[in-house]
């Protein structure tokens, strides 16, 4: 069960994350205004504080982790926000990070 929360948190993580950030992009870039950006700042506080949530209690290790989640995410995102197409790289390079993210976190630790 344990896995299963964690990974749910790093996907509730990437949305915030990756929205806020595309908020604040949408306000600055796109001209959309203060409302965007200041609602992309909360779901970028919201990120920081689910972050907090993870099972393991070792700070490096989450965010180690969750660079891989960003990765993948932040593709997937764009597939679905702005039209991106990844190419066979990107797909290969976000499923390396994705094996990573499964290294590091769920591996067998003795101790």
């Amino acid at each position: 069960m344990i896995p299963f929360r964690s990974v749910c948190l790093f996907l509730l993580a990437a949305l915030l994350e990756i929205g806020g950030a595309w908020l604040v992009w949408q306000g600055l870039r796109e001209h959309r205004g203060w409302a965007w950006i200041g609602a992309g700042v909360i779901a970028l506080g919201l990120y920081g504080c689910v972050a907090t949530l993870q099972p393991d209690a070792e700070f490096g290790r989450i965010l180690a982790a969750y660079g891989g989640v960003f990765i993948a995410g932040s593709l997937a995102w764009g597939m679905v926000a702005d039209g991106f197409r990844p190419d066979r790289y990107d797909v290969a390079g976000a499923l390396v990070c994705l094996v990573g993210v499964g290294i590091i976190m769920y591996a067998p630790r003795s101790g």
